[in-house]
């Protein structure tokens, strides 16, 4: 049986398009769970109690978010469709349940400005590592070194509590979280191209992962902007 050129690139683009819309969807659910449990956890003054009264709690949940965030991207291709959804919900849930005091810190005006101001860039830059022609492998690479320096820069201003430190931090943040939109976008729509819409396990296995690449990049992207223009209470 004979293939055309015409009809290989217009599997592509269908498979690209099949799988770029189950990121997507998925990235945008989780999303959603985050934000219901954040603002559950914000007005519930017992979990606050209980969680965030002492130190070895919130570490306790950063190690938790941090090793289920590690384990799903590491054994995705070994779950169930059912554990692999499962995991996923539930992470984006302990995300919104960990940001929940946000929602106290800031104005509900400058959480959904963030929010707003937010979507729009990532949007843009999603759409831009979509359609360009050019390799952003390089930038890419370039903002995951950028990462691990805010990382510890942050860690290290922790002990410091530099303001002018902390507004930098914010600054590049947004910058590496931006340009990380745009690359990860491409380098997702590269696997579409070979993403197998026949098989829907592969397919919610892959499209799972890569909606958790997007939505940290949103959720990061998101705190960056609110610690830089939020109004606090």
């Amino acid at each position: 049986m004979n293939v055309s050129r015409d009809q290989v690139q217009s599997y592509a683009r269908s498979s690209v398009a099949v799988y770029m819309q189950q990121v997507y969807l998925w990235m945008t659910c989780a999303l959603g769970v985050t934000a219901l449990a954040a603002l559950f956890t914000a007005s519930n003054p017992v979990i606050l109690q209980a969680l965030f009264a002492n130190s070895i709690s919130m570490v306790l949940m950063v190690v938790g978010i941090i090793g289920l965030s590690m384990f799903i991207t590491a054994r995705m291709h070994t779950l169930s469709s059912g554990a692999a959804t499962g995991l996923f919900l539930l992470y984006s849930a302990l995300m919104g349940v960990f940001l929940g005091p946000v929602l106290l810190v800031y104005t509900g005006a400058s959480v959904a400005q963030a929010f707003v101001v937010t979507a729009g860039m990532f949007g843009g830059m999603s759409v831009y590592g979509m359609v360009t022609k050019r390799d952003l492998s390089g930038m890419g690479s370039f903002m995951a070194m950028g990462l691990w320096g805010i990382l510890l820069a942050s860690v290290v201003n922790m002990f410091l509590g530099n303001s002018a430190v902390h507004l930098t931090i914010s600054v590049l943040g947004v910058i590496i979280f931006t340009g990380l939109t745009a690359w990860d976008t491409q380098k997702l729509r590269m696997m579409g191209m070979n993403a197998p819409v026949d098989d829907a396990l592969a397919m919610r296995r892959g499209a799972l992962l890569g909606a958790l690449t997007l939505y940290l990049d949103f959720i990061n992207m998101f705190l960056m902007m609110l610690r830089l223009f939020g109004n606090r209470e």
